[in-house]
């Protein structure tokens, strides 16, 4: 390691101790969500890429800003991005540092017109995420981890960061899942991770939901790739959740493709 390197590593991990990182990313996700609320329910033209998911104009307009804030701050950090990943193909590697990006996750249900969109961010350290930022656009809430040991918080757009912390198991627990799902799959899955109830809603805002204590488990069985679910996982785990993969073991990143498996969220 060079350096430059040298340098670059004490800056990044300085920022991260301190916290400034996090009000940082927070801003960004904050600006990206304000970029992109003008798109929303305007009947903004939606393309197809090659896995069949949507994309518009609102994703690669808020990556762009996203990608340029970044590197005004930490030019010498690697992203991954989701847009730039389907337009340009996934990177074969990254470095132990990098940045792993969604723009806008839950495209579908944005086009749709729903609420339940998000603007992700995070900072990945080797397979593990050790900061990020979820932002609700819709509904102006940022949810995010602080400097490590620090928790996490969250803010409607404005106003003051709150402590978030997740729930003890209720004996009644309520699960959150894809709104993909039947009805049938749904009350299985749930019933099958201990909850009687079980909502639908879109993105990671699963993720902040059970942080903040009001629901108590995530299980995907689908596929999801990990910008998806980085900066959600970050959160939660800052607010004392886990999440899980098929193997029981934390979800780890940096996988190929990446793409995650099977995994499962949950509260206290």
């Amino acid at each position: 390691m060079g350096y430059r390197d040298d340098d670059m590593t004490h800056a990044l991990e300085t920022d991260l101790a301190s916290g400034a990182l996090a009000e940082t990313i927070a801003d960004i996700a904050e600006e990206a969500a304000r970029l992109i609320l003008p798109y929303w329910r305007s009947g903004t033209t939606v393309e197809t890429k090659s896995d069949a998911s949507p994309v518009t104009e609102a994703d690669r307009a808020a990556e762009a800003l996203i990608l340029k804030r970044l590197a005004e701050h930490w030019p010498e950090v690697e992203a991954v991005a989701e847009e730039a990943s389907a337009a340009d193909g996934v990177p074969v590697s990254v470095g132990e540092w990098f940045w792993l990006i969604d723009p806008l996750d839950g495209t579908k249900g944005f086009v749709q017109g729903r609420e339940s969109f998000t603007v992700n961010i995070a900072l990945m350290r080797g397979d593990a995420p050790v900061a990020g930022v979820v932002t609700a656009p819709a509904t102006g809430v940022t949810w995010a981890s602080r400097a490590p040991g620090q928790g996490a918080v969250r803010r409607a757009f404005g106003e003051a960061w709150r402590p978030i912390r997740v729930r003890d198991r209720p004996a009644d627990g309520v699960a959150l899942l894809s709104h993909s799902m039947t009805d049938e799959e749904a009350t299985r899955l749930a019933a099958r991770h201990g909850c009687t109830q079980w909502q639908g809603t879109d993105s990671s805002l699963k993720f902040c939901l059970i942080a903040e204590g009001r629901f108590d488990a995530y299980p995907r069985t689908g596929p999801t790739s990990e910008w998806d679910t980085a900066a959600g996982q970050a959160v939660l785990e800052a607010a004392g959740g886990r999440v899980l993969g098929a193997d029981g073991q934390r979800l780890t990143y940096r996988k190929p493709g990446f793409l995650n498996g099977p995994f499962t969220a949950m509260g206290g």
